[in-house]
């Protein structure tokens, strides 16, 4: 008896180091999908690297007790999965939401990100952000625009003055 509350105590002990290591955490309910459907989700998760795992909600609520995001409890009705990412905020809202507008069965309940509890709204508004990589390259593009804008402009007067000499 005591090895099973042990394994439970371990269960809700790496739970709660993954709701204080991730950068987001999202909750959802599978009802309703299908065995090949599942596995077409965990594929796309695992592609983005998101950790996906079906945890009983008593142990989900012991886990959110401990690392104190208790208001991620009435959530945690029927069938529950988590999905974490450690480093990425919007990998799982977006994989999750882009799977849910495909398959009416995945409903996501809410999450928390960078260790705040987040509503449904405010996972899909983090749905619709582009990665990572998304806004570096965003960011880029906007640095690089008044140097491309200054370059037009010297090569503009360059042709002109080239055209008034000939």
């Amino acid at each position: 008896m005591s090895s099973i509350i042990e394994q439970k105590k371990q269960v809700v002990s790496e739970l709660a180091d993954k709701f204080r290591n991730s950068k987001s955490a999202v909750v959802v309910d599978y009802r309703g999908l299908d065995v090949a459907e599942v596995t077409e989700l965990r594929s796309q998760l695992r592609e983005a690297g998101v950790d996906f795992k079906v945890y009983k909600n008593t142990m989900t609520r012991r886990a959110t007790e401990e690392v104190e995001l208790s208001e991620l409890h009435e959530v945690l009705q029927g069938p529950t999965a988590l999905a974490f990412h450690a480093d990425d905020a919007v990998a799982p809202a977006k994989v999750l939401n882009n799977f849910a507008k495909d398959h009416e069965n995945l409903e996501i309940k809410g999450g928390v990100v960078e260790g705040q509890v987040a509503t449904l709204e405010q996972i899909k508004e983090l749905a619709n952000l582009p990665n990572y990589e998304g806004l570096v390259s965003m960011f880029l593009s906007v640095l690089q625009a008044p140097i491309r804008n200054f370059a037009y402009a010297t090569k503009a007067i360059a042709d002109q003055k080239e055209e008034e000499s000939a």
